[in-house]
């Protein structure tokens, strides 16, 4: 499958140096060219964008500012000059950040890890349609009634005292079962624990930092314990930001 890429910068020179990088790769299609970030907007609302290369020192408002705002944005790569505002791109969860001048063996990196993010998430998509087909619901007991709640409803678990919280989309469940026995419970069934207080649903993290995950607009903590896993599973390398700073 082609992927779809737009170029948003003010810089005509940068712009023509990454279609000439893009050029190189036959599944890769420039559909749109931005000078700024409003005229990315109305290409992100008409067209179908699975990356963008995102320059961030731009009038009106930077890529950073930009790429904040947007609630469901395609993959992003950092294209700029300044070196300082790599940690807040890979806290954006940025694909990559690429200095310029950027040279075609620096830029043939950032595709292979685009490549990387796309055939994971394809991997965890199979795996996601398989947990709904084979479990798609389990029974939760909230005093003495017993509640039928579908797995992709469910936000995260938390511990609560001698309780457990199950959040949902429509409303919070109190349990008596342990964080352990929900643990068990959703072993192999698309959730992760990032603390000794919580289970998520991997599918529903928007965005994450080093210490925390983010759901529904919810800041989730990750413990000590849990961060190696939690980095691994999202394809998150420190070395990303060491390598650039």
């Amino acid at each position: 499958m082609n992927t779809r890429c737009i170029i948003v910068d003010d810089e005509p020179l940068a712009i023509k140096l990454i279609k000439s990088h893009v050029s190189k790769f036959d599944f890769i299609e420039v559909v749109a060219e931005c000078k700024n970030a409003i005229q990315a907007i109305d290409i992100l609302r008409k067209e179908s964008v699975d990356l963008m290369f995102l320059d961030i020192n731009m009038p009106k408002i930077t890529g950073l500012e930009f790429l904040k705002s947007l609630p469901h944005p395609p993959y992003v790569i950092i294209t700029t000059a300044y070196r300082e505002h790599a940690l807040e791109g890979f806290d954006l969860d940025v694909v990559d950040y690429l200095l310029k001048p950027i040279s075609f063996e620096r830029f043939i990196k950032a595709i292979n890890k685009y490549c990387e993010r796309q055939e994971k998430k394809t991997k965890i998509d199979t795996q996601e349609q398989s947990v709904i087909s084979t479990k798609k619901f389990i029974y939760v007991q909230d005093g003495k009634t017993i509640h039928k709640i579908f797995l992709k409803n469910i936000l995260y678990i938390e511990g609560y005292g001698e309780y457990v919280k199950i959040h949902t989309d429509q409303k919070t469940y109190l349990s008596r079962e342990t964080m352990q026995e929900y643990e068990a419970r959703l072993q192999n069934e698309h959730f992760i624990r990032t603390h000794k207080s919580f289970i998520v649903s991997i599918s529903r993290i928007s965005a994450f930092t080093l210490s925390t995950v983010i759901i529904n607009g919810i800041e989730i903590p990750i413990g000590r314990t849990y961060k190696d896993s939690v980095m691994s599973f999202l394809n998150y390398n420190k070395d990303d930001i060491n390598s650039i700073i």
